[in-house]
């Protein structure tokens, strides 16, 4: 069920934009490449652009140098196809709570002229559905006076609050192409004891937030054991999917959405997608409510797993930056750690390995790198996990905490981190 009359090529259906307009691109991987891909197209008749995304998959052609003055990219996520273009100056990063990203939309601080969606067919009372990605596309379209949509075949049809009238779409494109995978990372040894240091810390029925990549992976693959666990996050990836089919993720035990999990989007591989596809255990909702931390604080046994690319001895978390070179955002961190710190029992966690560079770094740093951001504060931090073990920080002392810290630290940089503690603060440590 569709009106031809709005159904048209891509430059048909771009033919509307102006002059120094802000469009919001859709991101993961319903991220809309046919209608970015077009967008570049129209970029020399075109002036101040201004795109707007939080993770995008894919090319991204918008940010390359020539398109100078034509389109300029606001990350308020950043991806690693965008990354070389933020640190060089020629894209902006916006550093937000992925939870208030929706109110910068409808309270006018970004307002949008135009939202570029991926969406599915209609079904049979002409709602789409944003499918795979509701994060801030949902209210990104309430938003936006011009609304431009991908319909694509394959995208699929979520539970939740994941739809879009097809009468609010102002034009759209069909395609039928598969979405944007991510495949699955192989966990590492070292990646496996991060994972079974977490999953010590997780309790039967408890509910997670838990993302994507080797370190996610390896801590649902230590959960194996476990009874009636609940999702509720931001994000989930194919690790969750072998849980559920294991009968061990079964959201029984869930205050809210009981036997549901929810979510905000998904990325992983086609596997994954199937599995969202209309399955009435799966609900999507938007970033303004997943990620809300007095929602995150409602669920009992809130278990949010975080990671960090240095954490410093006092507990400082550093996740958006290497140094003064942007990396990430961020994201739904805060969100998470505040909400789970707050939940009946709740435990929030940072897991990361113990070194980076090879093994010739150590993450577990006597102070962060100068222009490291701080994404979580030393007060927001309650667990901090290594290969080497666990370091409980809630309510300890600096002192205390450097010790726990410098206890799961890789064995060769302690004897180097002690010195440098003992020189910052005066604490004497055992190393």
């Amino acid at each position: 069920m569709t009106d031809a009359r709005r159904v048209m090529s891509v430059e048909t259906a771009l033919a509307p934009l102006r002059d120094g307009m802000r469009v919001y691109l859709h991101g993961g991987a319903a991220t809309p490449t046919p209608l970015i891909e077009g967008l570049v197209a129209r970029a020399a008749d075109l002036r101040d652009i201004e795109t707007v995304s939080l993770h995008l998959e894919g090319p991204a052609p918008h940010v390359a140098p020539a398109m100078a003055g034509h389109i300029r990219h606001n990350a308020l996520f950043i991806s690693a196809n965008v990354r070389e273009a933020v640190n060089s100056g020629r894209a902006d990063f916006t550093p937000v709570f992925l939870h208030d990203v929706p109110a910068l939309f409808a309270d006018g601080t970004l307002p949008l002229d135009v939202a570029l969606l991926q969406v599915s067919p209609p079904n049979e009372d002409g709602l789409c559905s944003l499918g795979v990605a509701v994060d801030v596309a949902r209210p990104a379209a309430a938003a936006a006076r011009y609304v431009v949509a991908e319909v694509n075949a394959r995208m699929p049809f979520t539970h939740g609050a994941s739809t879009i009238a097809l009468d609010a779409i102002d034009a759209w494109v069909e395609t039928d192409r598969p979405l944007h995978e991510v495949p699955r990372t192989p966990i590492t040894d070292e990646q496996r004891a991060i994972g079974a240091h977490v999953a010590s810390l997780v309790e039967d029925g408890a509910t997670l937030q838990i993302g994507i990549g080797a370190i996610p992976e390896a801590v649902l693959t230590c959960l194996s054991g476990h009874r009636d666990l609940g999702v509720h996050t931001e994000m989930f990836a194919d690790g969750v999917v072998d849980l559920v089919e294991a009968g061990v993720i079964t959201g029984a035990r869930k205050r809210m959405h009981p036997g549901v999990i929810v979510s905000s989007f998904v990325l992983g591989t086609e596997r994954l997608y199937r599995f969202v596809d209309r399955n009435p255990s799966v609900e999507m909702y938007d970033s303004s409510y997943t990620n809300d931390p007095r929602v995150i604080a409602a669920h009992e046994e809130m278990v949010a797993v975080n990671s960090a690319i240095e954490v410093d001895l006092t507990g400082q978390v550093c996740a958006d930056s290497i140094g003064p070179q942007f990396w990430s955002g961020i994201g739904g961190q805060i969100d998470f750690i505040r909400g789970a710190a707050r939940a009946p029992r709740g435990r929030p966690i940072i897991a990361l390995p113990s070194t980076a560079l090879g093994g010739t770094r150590s993450r577990l740093v006597s102070q962060l790198a100068p222009g490291a951001g701080v994404v979580t504060t030393r007060g927001d931090v309650y667990f901090v996990v290594t290969e080497f073990g666990v370091a409980a920080l809630h309510g300890r002392s600096a002192r205390e905490r450097a010790q726990a810290l410098l206890d799961i630290a890789h064995p060769a940089f302690r004897e180097d981190l002690a010195r440098e503690s003992l020189a910052l603060h005066g604490f004497k440590l055992r190393f």
